[in-house]
C-alpha cells in the first residue's frame, strides 16, 4: 500500500540519469494542464534518510515548480530490492 503526503521540493533527489531525461516542453505543457485540471498522476518516491528520491514523475516535478509550487504530494514507495 503506498501513503500519500506532501513533502517539500527541495527535499527531493533527482538522480542524474532521470535527470538527463528532462524535455522542457513537456513540462511546459504538464504546468499548464496542471493549472487547468491539478494534479493528476502522482509523483513516486522512496525515502532516503532526511530526503525523498524521485523514482517516477520527474516532468510532474519539475512542472510543480514552475508553477512556484513549495511542496507536492507524493506517494512513498519502498526500494526495490536487489
Amino acid at each position: 500500500m503506498m501513503k500519500k503526503q506532501m513533502v517539500a521540493i527541495q527535499d527531493v533527489y533527482v538522480p542524474v540519469q532521470r535527470r538527463q531525461t528532462l524535455d522542457p516542453q513537456k513540462v511546459e505543457a504538464l504546468a499548464e494542464s496542471m493549472l487547468a485540471k491539478g494534479q493528476e498522476a502522482p509523483i513516486l518516491v522512496r525515502p532516503d534518510g532526511k530526503r525523498f528520491v524521485l523514482v517516477e514523475g520527474l516532468h510532474r516535478l519539475e512542472a510543480c515548480k514552475a508553477l512556484g509550487e513549495t511542496t507536492v504530494p507524493v506517494y512513498l514507495v519502498q526500494a526495490r530490492k536487489h
